[in-house]
C-alpha cells in the first residue's frame, strides 16, 4: 500500500499508515542495506538487488527524484562552476564523491552580466524532452512500482544560478548591479522554461520542483530580492505543470521560514524541508491545505541517545496523526556515517508509530 499512502498524502487524505520517504540512503549506506536485506553489497553487481529489496523493506511511499540539472546545463558546452565536494559516501559503482577542484569559468561580474543563458545552454527538442521524462519514469516504475514515482527539475531558478556562477560571483552579481543581473535571470528563466513546458506535456503525474533558496542561517540575499527576481519566475514555471493536472512538490535546503507564504503561493501541493526550518509553524499555518515532508534530523540519529531519538520520533510522527499531507523523512538526508544500529532503530520507531 506504499503508493496508495503516498498518493493519499499528496491529496490531503488520511491513509491507514503515515507515509515516508528518504532521499539518498539507498545510494550510499551499503552497510545498512546489507543489514536490512541480507545481501552482501561489496560485489558491485549485487547492489541493485539490495537497493530494490531495501526500498521495499523500508516502505517508501514516494521516491524523490529530478531529471534536469547540471547535466543539461553542460550538455551543449555551457559553462558551469565546480565548487568542490566533501566526502559523503561511495556511489553505486564503488567510487567516492570527494572533489577538491574549485573552478569558475567566469572572471568577474561583468562576465556574469554578459551571459545570454539561452544562447549559452541552448534549446532542446520538445519531443525528445517529453520522451526523456517518460523513459525516466518508466525506469523508476520498473525499479519500484509500489511507490509514487516522479521526475522534475533540480535547477529551477536560484539553484541554476548557483550551478552556473558559484556562490562568490552569484552574490557579487546580486550586490553590484541588480538591474543588469536581473536581465541574466530573465534569460535563465527563458531557458529553463522549456523543461517545465515539456513536463506539462508528459504523462508523469507528479513533478519535483527543486530550488535551494536558503542557507541554514536563512536567505542568502534580501528577501525582497527573491520576491522580485526569483518567486515571480517560479510562479510562471509551475503554472503549466499545475494546469496539466499534475501534483507538484517543492524542495529547498536551508531555513525557509521566511518564504513559507511565497512557496505556498506558488501552488505547490507539498513542501520538502530540512530540520532547520520551523515545521511546526508551517503545519500550524498551512498544514490543512498543503502537504509537507521531513521532520527527523540526522544529527539526532548520529549523536543523540536512544531516549533522544525516541523522543524526537514521537514528536515528529505526531504531525502525521494530525495532518494527512505529512510524509516522514530524515530531512537533511541519512548519510553513510549514521551508525547502522541507529538507522535500524529509526525504522523500528517509524513502523511502531506509523499506524493511524
Amino acid at each position: 500500500m506504499s503508493y496508495a499512502n503516498g498518493w493519499d498524502a499528496l491529496n490531503l487524505r488520511f491513509s491507514s499508515k503515515i507515509p515516508r520517504t528518504e532521499y539518498s540512503v539507498q545510494n550510499y549506506h551499503w552497510a545498512l542495506m546489507k543489514a536490512v536485506t541480507g545481501i552482501d553489497t561489496d560485489p558491485l553487481e549485487l547492489r541493485p538487488a539490495a537497493q530494490r529489496k531495501f526500498l521495499q523493506a523500508w516502505d517508501y511511499s514516494i521516491m524523490w527524484r529530478t531529471d534536469i540539472g547540471r547535466g543539461q546545463l553542460s550538455a551543449n558546452g555551457g559553462r558551469t562552476t565546480t565548487m568542490g565536494h566533501a566526502v559523503y559516501g561511495e556511489n553505486n559503482v564503488g567510487k567516492g564523491d570527494f572533489n577538491p577542484e574549485v573552478i569558475c569559468p567566469f572572471g568577474d561580474v561583468e562576465d556574469v552580466y554578459a551571459l545570454d543563458p539561452c544562447r549559452e545552454y541552448r534549446e532542446f527538442d520538445r519531443a525528445e524532452l517529453v520522451r526523456f521524462f517518460e523513459e525516466r519514469y518508466a525506469d523508476a516504475q520498473q525499479m519500484l512500482s509500489d511507490t509514487v514515482n516522479m521526475g522534475g527539475v533540480y535547477v529551477s531558478m536560484f539553484s541554476g544560478l548557483i550551478e552556473i556562477f558559484g556562490w562568490e560571483l552569484l552574490l557579487e552579481a546580486i550586490a553590484y548591479d541588480e538591474n543588469k543581473f536581473g536581465k541574466v535571470i530573465e534569460g535563465y528563466y527563458q531557458w529553463v522554461k522549456q523543461f517545465f513546458d515539456a513536463y506539462a506535456a508528459c504523462s508523469v503525474p507528479v513533478m519535483m520542483m527543486h530550488d535551494d533558496l536558503c542557507w541554514t542561517s536563512g536567505p542568502a540575499a534580501a528577501p525582497a530580492w527573491y520576491r522580485r527576481y526569483i518567486f515571480p519566475y517560479l510562479k510562471k514555471l509551475i503554472e503549466p505543470v499545475k494546469a496539466s493536472g499534475k501534483k507538484v512538490m517543492f524542495t529547498s535546503d536551508g531555513t525557509i521560514d521566511e518564504f513559507f507564504p511565497d512557496i505556498v503561493g506558488l501552488g505547490a501541493d507539498s513542501v520538502v524541508m530540512e530540520p532547520s526550518s520551523n515545521m511546526a509553524l508551517f503545519a500550524e499555518r498551512y498544514g490543512d491545505r498543503v502537504g509537507f515532508v521531513g521532520g527527523m534530523d540526522c544529527r539526532t540519529l548520529t549523536f543523540g541517545t536512544q531516549e533522544e531519538i525516541e523522543h524526537e520520533m514521537s514528536r515528529v510522527m505526531a504531525y502525521g496523526q494530525r495532518y494527512p499531507g505529512f510524509i516522514l523523512s530524515v530531512g537533511n538526508h541519512l548519510p553513510a556515517d549514521v551508525p547502522v544500529e541507529r538507522a535500524l532503530l529509526y525504522n523500528e520507531l517509524y513502523e511502531r508509530l506509523a499506524v493511524r
